[in-house]
């Protein structure tokens, strides 16, 4: 994901950790693996959506429940980060 899309997608998501999340990206595997998923699920939903024959569909259902498992383990993430960090 070029920086520019991360930094409006950090501002959108976890404002309080705009400033964690460059770091843990470049630090830490784990966490780059899983933002980049997010990301992924995220533009494959959008896809999915724009067009009408999948509008009602329990695959994007799913990808949506997944997306959101991910961000909260990308939240979980953060939040240990930046206990360490106190």
């Amino acid at each position: 994901m070029k920086v520019k899309e991360c930094n409006k997608k950090i501002k959108n998501m976890f404002p309080e950790h705009k400033d964690l999340i460059p770091g843990l990206r470049e630090k830490n595997p784990h966490f780059a693996k899983i933002f980049e998923d997010h990301e992924q699920l995220d533009q494959r939903i959008i896809q999915l959506e724009l067009n009408p024959v999948h509008l009602i569909n329990d695959d994007i259902e799913a990808l949506k429940r997944k997306k959101l498992h991910l961000k909260d383990e990308i939240y979980h993430l953060l939040q240990q980060h930046s206990k360490q960090l106190d």
